[in-house]
């Protein structure tokens, strides 16, 4: 769907459900047609809150098909594969993981290794305001099903990713951040030392979503895989350790939203604000840069902060606790002609004044719906209203102009990447939506 959606927010809805009704396969949505066959976690979190203002069903049953693939130690794979896709249709595909030989792994269900951003708490509560007053009951319900699946989600995090031991949680492969191929990583894999052979299949096109570094990502995969996933090796071996600032915003958010949801189905929501005070101080204390007035990730190898300054720097503006000062210091930066100050289509996902920067790079440049929408979340959580009208207006031109693509050129808005891309439909349904949702009881 690449051409122009002109006419009024009725017309752009009915396209946005058009595209989650064709990605549907019957238990979960692919994030597009063509590229990506499978179930993403990070994806699914954004489908599903979409699917909330389309299809209440679906969105359970889409939560519901990613959490089958959970692991025993709580880890949620980052993909869940499709088993009746032919066997080569994606790669990495679950030949690469072999998941199949964990023991903490699910039976019969193929998935990848890795993790994704833990937005998944926050979609959940999401669709419980999305409810009805009819619907309220089957959703505390729902909720209730859910959350030992997401307090294992988070314990996992919270026992085995903090690698760091001082709060936060750390990824062990780019594609974790789920900002794959963003400038962040250069230094970090620059690092890896690769063996004299070559790990990715000669057929993987360098041009798209694999990327330059992709030989190395493959390699962190083997690496993983022949240590069994260990956390030991995590822990004390494992050459990529990253603490990012979206990454740990999301596990924040999605901490707040285990309180809340811990309320509403009469658990304890005492250890969740806990964990959220620590996450909190955490951030600050290890990722904010006061010199230059923004967040970055954590090298834990390395042992400094990473010098590329990307969309993932605002995350922390999910932090519903984040200091004035600090949040007047990121929405200087977000405007300022580094960011949304010189892009026509904001906001573009590096740094453009970066010697990095790529206006069509896969996460080196491009705009994309799914971090403007975090943004735009976050900036209503701060009362950011001139902000967040922004980030609503500029995500609702580029669909009007290009279609629900993959990503976006954030000079003139030319749409790259796959068409009809799932999270892009979803989340437009939730901006058109949230201003007149009903909140369940």
């Amino acid at each position: 769907m690449g051409t122009r959606l002109i006419g009024d927010e009725t017309t752009l809805w009915q396209a946005a459900t058009r595209v989650l009704d064709a990605n549907w396969t019957g238990t979960a949505t692919v994030p597009s047609p063509a590229l990506y066959p499978h179930q993403w976690a990070w994806d699914s979190a954004f489908v599903s809150m979409g699917l909330a203002r389309h299809r209440r069903d679906r969105a359970e049953r889409e939560l519901l098909s990613l959490f089958r693939g959970q692991w025993a130690t709580g880890l949620l794979p980052h993909i869940v594969f499709n088993t009746r896709m032919p066997r080569h249709a994606y790669f990495p595909g679950p030949e690469l993981w072999r998941s199949d030989l964990q023991p903490a792994a699910p039976r019969n269900v193929p998935t990848s290794g890795l993790t994704h951003p833990p937005l998944h708490a926050l979609a959940a509560l999401r669709l419980h305001a999305c409810a009805s007053p009819a619907e309220a009951e089957r959703s505390r319900s729902f909720l209730a099903h859910l959350y030992p699946m997401l307090v294992a989600q988070h314990r996992y995090l919270a026992q085995c990713r903090d690698l760091g031991a001082g709060g936060l949680v750390a990824i062990c492969h780019p594609w974790e951040s789920g900002l794959d191929n963003s400038p962040a990583w250069d230094a970090p894999l620059a690092a890896l030392q690769l063996p004299p052979v070559a790990y990715a299949p000669q057929r993987a096109p360098r041009t798209s979503a694999t990327g330059e570094h992709y030989d190395r990502y493959v390699r962190l995969v083997t690496l993983l895989r022949g240590a069994g996933y260990c956390d030991e090796y995590l822990r004390d071996a494992h050459p990529f350790a990253v603490e990012d600032p979206l990454v740990n915003a999301a596990y924040l958010a999605s901490t707040h939203a285990l309180a809340e949801m811990a309320e509403i189905i009469g658990g304890d929501p005492v250890p969740h604000r806990e964990t959220a005070e620590r996450v909190h101080r955490a951030l600050l204390d290890r990722l904010w840069d006061g010199e230059t007035g923004c967040f970055r990730a954590r090298d834990l190898r390395g042992g400094r902060l990473l010098p590329a300054v990307t969309v993932a720097s605002f995350g922390p503006l999910l932090d519903p606790d984040l200091p004035g000062p600090v949040v007047r210091a990121l929405v200087d930066l977000l405007l300022s002609a580094r960011f949304a100050g010189a892009a026509g289509y904001p906001v573009p996902s590096s740094d453009i004044q970066a010697p990095t920067f790529d206006r069509g790079g896969y996460w080196r440049g491009p705009t994309w719906i799914n971090t403007n929408w975090l943004l735009w979340y976050g900036a209503l959580g701060h009362g950011l209203t001139v902000i967040a009208d922004l980030l609503y207006g500029a995500t609702l031109r580029l669909v009007r102009q290009s279609g629900f693509r993959e990503f976006f050129d954030p000079f003139d808005g030319t749409g790259r990447g796959d068409h009809d891309c799932s999270w892009s439909a979803a989340l437009v349904l939730d901006l058109l939506a949230a201003r007149r949702a009903p909140r369940a009881a």
